[in-house]
């Protein structure tokens, strides 16, 4: 959409108008996973209908729940939303979460329909079943009477066509090759029509609105700016970017920041000087020549180093008062420990394994992933504890870590918690997950989520026109750990699942033991053989195949049944003299299972850690040794007893 809408404002002004591809979604793993991770920046330069030459600043923002930080930090910049939404699927849960933030900060929508020319999508947009759903999800979002009077457009990204009439949607979404002349221009024009015009905090009185449109009018007013990203570049310095609220920036003005909690002490700020002025061209930053007034989403270079994402930066001659007030976070559901890698492999294949660097590393990522906190771990000095929104948002990072050279172990995940004040009860987080499957794999879903996993059905829909259904449960976060490959496995990956969180609720108890797997642990050290996983395989799933490396205590399969069972996955067939008439069999083995770090994340047990390299990812068990494994269990067993007994 977004490429779209790019190439529709460079043909506006004669500029280069080649096709682009997915450029919002560049980055390495938003290619791979076909999902978008980080909020960006695009600016549009726009010749209307008018003749006039309008600058349009386009925020991308994720949908996942696991991004919200990604979210949270970026409203703050826009003064309307597109909230785009598939003709025929109708609004996902992903929608909600953001969707919610808009709202709630009075941000004024645009509908947009997106994949109108979908088969499906036909029937959906003549009976305005789609759009009613979308009413109805701002109702229930508690939206007001002028964010529910939204104006709907169709389109078709595709195919590269936008239009405000239905039924003109309806004969371009038929015809094979959409309108004759694709035009993404209607869209702009009803957002120019539609979205307010940037809002901006004047400290002086503006005698002419037309100066005030140029933004000169700005020019002696006090310089205020969100940081919504902060950088480093090591020719220009400390990077932020923003939107600026008041007044005007040039290069070589003197700035300061006020942090963005105004009752934190704020101590004393070494100004910096702003050494460059950058906007956003796509998703390449290109140099601003000249000044930045109000209403401007700009990259500043040269600010001060300790900057954070919610500061307000502002001129140190004449400063604004309070911060500029942003959004609060939403707070994390679940931590894990990062510690370097300790197993028999380590230093093998990554260059970043002291705990120093992860530690180094893992704040470092919190400049801009506002919703992560690091802390020293109370139980290990070598470990740091990482508290985040979701194992995708972990998963996420790990990805990128092990990217960068890092060798890190993981160790299970924990559930947040927190006593009631009131009632003196633990309180767990709950979640509203929804799971959109083809019908014949609805009970298989109902089977998986409200067994063991402690979920409750809410709703189910079924839609005729593509066999598919839709399933909303409440479950507890703790639950999902795990859901999402469980249940790719059980209905054959046609099922998208999503989910976002509630709030907290009374603790429900232990989950069922039916969500515990056995494994198979290797008990030697050396290289996997054929002929040992050919008898392994009979047990289980296998992990591994030929020619991997193991190591004792590593899990290198699930045992078909309950509890761990050791293996000697690198035992060779003994050679004799013997000689036989019959020829060895060809050894088959059935493909292994390769799970990724989230899959992981949510498939391992409290006494396994997850191992992370450049080149692998294994799971193993905490203590490789089998003996003390066991001594370790019978303690744990007693003390359990014990506390039972009081």
């Amino acid at each position: 959409m977004v490429d779209k809408l790019l190439v529709a404002a460079r043909q506006s002004s004669g500029s280069d108008s080649s096709a682009l591809n997915r450029l919002m979604d560049s980055g390495e793993l938003e290619i791979e996973r076909g999902i978008t991770i980080t909020s960006k920046v695009t600016r549009l330069d726009y010749h209307a209908t008018s003749g006039q030459q309008i600058t349009i600043n386009c925020v991308d923002t994720p949908g996942h729940a696991d991004f919200c930080g990604e979210v949270d930090r970026i409203l703050s910049m826009v003064d309307g939303v597109a909230l785009v939404v598939d003709a025929a699927e109708g609004p996902m849960t992903q929608t909600k979460y953001v969707l919610s933030r808009a709202l709630a900060l009075g941000l004024k929508p645009i509908v947009v329909l997106n994949k109108c020319d979908r088969a499906d999508a036909a029937t959906k947009i003549e009976s305005g079943e789609t759009e009613s759903k979308v009413q109805s999800l701002f109702d229930a979002l508690g939206a007001n009477e002028e964010q529910m009077d939204f104006v709907t457009v169709y389109a078709s990204a595709r195919e590269g066509w936008v239009t405000t009439d239905p039924f003109e949607a309806l004969e371009w979404g038929e015809a094979s090759g959409g309108t004759n002349e694709p035009n993404m221009s209607d869209l702009l024009d009803c957002i120019l029509e539609h979205i307010p015009e940037p809002f901006v905090r004047s400290y002086v009185d503006i005698e002419n609105p037309e100066e005030a449109k140029e933004g000169t009018a700005f020019a002696d007013d006090k310089f205020s700016l969100a940081a919504v990203t902060v950088g480093y570049d090591q020719y220009l310095g400390r990077t932020c970017t923003g939107r600026i609220f008041s007044g005007s920036v040039s290069i070589t003005d003197e700035v300061t920041f006020i942090k963005r909690d105004k009752e934190a002490p704020q101590g004393s700020v070494m100004p910096g000087t702003v050494a460059g002025i950058f906007v956003f061209e796509g998703i390449s930053r290109t140099p601003y020549e000249g000044t930045a007034y109000a209403g401007d989403i700009v990259t500043l270079a040269g600010v001060p180093d300790s900057i954070a994402v919610g500061d307000t930066l502002t001129g140190r001659k004449n400063p604004v008062d309070q911060p500029i007030e942003t959004p609060p976070l939403v707070p994390p559901t679940l931590s894990m420990e990062f510690g370097s890698n300790n197993g028999p492999l380590a230093g093998l294949e990554g260059t970043n394994i002291a705990s120093s660097k992860i530690r180094d590393r893992l704040f470092a990522e919190t400049d801009n992933n506002v919703t992560l906190t690091i802390e020293k771990s109370a139980a290990d000095s070598e470990k740091t504890t990482v508290f985040a929104r979701g194992e995708l948002q972990l998963g996420i990072l790990v990805e990128q870590m092990r990217r960068e050279g890092f060798e890190i172990i993981i160790s299970p995940p924990r559930i947040l918690t927190k006593i009631c004040p009131d009632t003196g009860k633990e309180l767990e987080p709950f979640e509203e997950v929804t799971v959109d499957v083809d019908s014949e794999y609805s009970g298989a879903v109902v089977s998986a989520l409200t067994g063991d996993r402690k979920g409750v059905l809410l709703e189910m829909s079924e839609s005729s026109g593509d066999g598919k259904s839709r399933l909303v449960f409440e479950a507890p976060s703790r639950s999902l750990l795990g859901f999402n490959s469980e249940i790719a496995t059980a209905t054959k990956g046609s099922a998208v699942v999503t989910h976002i969180y509630i709030e907290d609720r009374e603790h429900a108890g232990n989950l069922g033991t039916g969500l515990a797997k056995g494994k198979l642990v290797s008990n030697d050290n050396g290289k996997a053989s054929a002929y040992a996983l050919s008898s392994i395989a009979a047990r289980g799933e296998l992990f591994i195949e030929p020619g991997d490396a193991v190591y004792n205590g590593m899990v290198i399969g699930e045992n078909a049944k309950m509890g761990d069972m050791e293996v000697n996955p690198i035992r060779a067939k003994e050679k004799t003299n013997m000689r036989t008439q019959a020829k060895d069999e060809t050894i088959r083995l059935p493909p292994p299972k390769r799970r990724n770090v989230e899959e992981l994340i949510g498939y391992m047990s409290s006494d396994e850690i997850i191992e992370v390299t450049p080149k692998s990812v294994r799971l193993r068990k905490e203590i490789l040794d089998s003996s003390a494994r066991e001594r370790a269990a019978r303690s744990k067993n007693k003390a359990m007893k014990a506390l039972k007994g009081k």
